[in-house]
């Protein structure tokens, strides 16, 4: 009767299982069916649409911008005043002038066309002209400070030294949004592969457990078989749920590199797979190391963004140095009545070296300790500068060798887990058949097959985190990987 009952309940065990079974299947995704989202799919979405990606452009086009804007201290000028009073039917004065100013970029200096005319009865001698006014063409030019750098060549030069600044800086960061978009898709792969190692693992435990029910209810197993075989299948359905709950959550964390041409977030569909993976990890020769760690010394954004300062700071310098010498502008102009080049003027009153104006300025701070001070900070921050380029530049190779070292790490294990794996397929495969002879128990086959599905989960952790660290190696050398194996 006992007999009986426990037959009856390994019978309801297995119904029970099965319709549990089939519902949890239609509830994980079927591999089968899924449509593969390989790395080359996942680039071309992100460097064609990711708002990040697009915002980083922009900083080229903002460092331009400020060059143009500062080339607007070369562009020429145009003034006119008018002045006139008229009192008590006396013309006090009746001023009228214009000048056309030309910014020079060599020497500082300034060229410059005007027209003035200044007449009345209280007009200042100095300053009165004829009727017809007086022309002018002249030049001014600095012989002390501002000859060789004055502050609109600073500006210029030091803008135009952002212009490196801004596009190593929009190298930094689009592939730091690569570079997340990668540790994000191998997250997804991983999780992936151990949700279809997971059930695997259950295709298994259910096949075997149908197969003991079956024997069971002949009387060809014990109960317990059944029972014990049941509460695999069950154990293995619990991984399978967490599993399939981390599949979706790395596709929802991958998402949100996703995005279309207007802007719209896109989400990975359900039945996206990611691409497969040799587990022959192809190690990088020492020759790439080499060429990143060159390539890194040149190009790397941050010790370009730090050279581009530099730059800027010696720009600085320069300017603060001009600063401490005397200034001295001399400035002179050739005069003439003449209002244009078709009428006729007496060679006394035109344009000829005994028709001139000229002036002379002069100006020195006794002291100079504001010039001084500035220049004194100028040098000090470029000190700081070349220490910060020296350690970024030693930081940067010790992360390139570290990143190197590690996939170094990552091969030896692979090798490792490979073997262990196929060793431990002879155990289960040796366990298998002591059980279809009646000297092996169903526990010892389960552990060894749990134990077998571990680690190829192991496997492919460690695949993830090979590709990972490649990927962080080309990172850390500040440009990313070129093709994907």
């Amino acid at each position: 009767m006992m007999m009986k009952l426990k037959r009856y309940l390994a019978a309801g065990l297995f119904v029970l299982l099965l319709l549990r079974g089939s519902a949890f299947a239609q509830t994980t995704p079927v591999a089968d069916t899924g449509r593969m989202f390989s790395l080359e799919d996942l680039e071309g979405i992100v460097f064609r649409h990711h708002p990040i990606v697009k915002q980083a452009a922009l900083l080229s086009d903002v460092a331009r911008a400020h060059v143009l804007q500062s080339l607007g201290y070369f562009d020429p000028a145009l003034k006119a005043a008018l002045g006139r009073k008229l009192f008590g039917n006396t013309e006090y004065y009746n001023n009228w002038g214009g000048e056309l100013k030309v910014p020079l970029y060599v020497a500082g200096a300034d060229l410059k066309v005007g027209y003035d005319r200044n007449v009345g009865t209280y007009t200042a001698p100095e300053t009165r002209t004829g009727t017809d006014g007086l022309t002018a063409i002249g030049l001014s030019i600095p012989l002390g400070q501002g000859m060789l750098i004055d502050a609109r060549r600073s500006t210029l030069w030091q803008a135009k030294a952002m212009v490196n600044y801004a596009e190593a800086d929009k190298v930094k960061q689009i592939n730091g949004v690569w570079f997340d978009a990668v540790k994000d898709y191998w997250n997804w792969y991983y999780a992936y592969r151990e949700y279809m190692l997971v059930k695997e693992g259950v295709d298994l435990a259910m096949k075997r457990f149908r197969a003991v029910s079956s024997q069971t209810l002949m009387g060809d197993k014990p109960p317990i078989d059944s029972i014990e075989a049941g509460i695999t299948v069950q154990d293995r359905e619990i991984q399978l749920a967490k599993s399939v709950i981390e599949v979706q959550n790395a596709m929802l964390i991958l998402s949100n590199h996703l995005w279309n041409e207007n802007g719209v977030p896109l989400e990975l569909p359900l039945n996206a797979v990611p691409q497969e993976v040799d587990q022959d990890l192809h190690l990088p020769d020492r020759n790439l190391l080499d060429t990143l760690l060159g390539q890194a010394d040149r190009q790397h954004p941050e010790l370009v963004k730090l050279r581009a300062k530099g730059d800027q700071l010696d720009i600085e310098r320069r300017y603060r140095q001009e600063l401490l010498k005397p200034k001295v502008n001399i400035s002179g102009a050739l005069l003439s009545t003449r209002r244009d080049f078709g009428s006729h003027v007496p060679d006394y009153y035109d344009f000829n070296w005994s028709n001139y104006k000229v002036g002379v300025e002069f100006a020195f701070p006794l002291f100079l300790r504001s010039e001084r001070g500035k220049l004194k900070e100028v040098k000090i921050k470029q000190q700081q500068l070349s220490y910060d380029l020296v350690q970024s530049g030693r930081e940067i190779s010790t992360t390139i060798t570290a990143s190197y070292n590690s996939l170094t790490a990552y091969k030896s294990q692979m090798t490792v887990q490979i073997q262990s794996i196929n060793n431990q397929q002879l155990l289960l495969n040796g366990e298998l058949q002591k059980f279809d002879l009646g000297e092996s128990t169903l526990f010892l086959i389960n552990s060894r097959e749990s134990k077998l599905i571990d680690m190829k989960i192991k496997r492919e952790s460690i695949i993830s985190g090979y590709q990972k660290k490649l990927a962080e190696l080309y990172y850390k050398a500040g440009t990313r990987q070129p093709q994907y194996l």
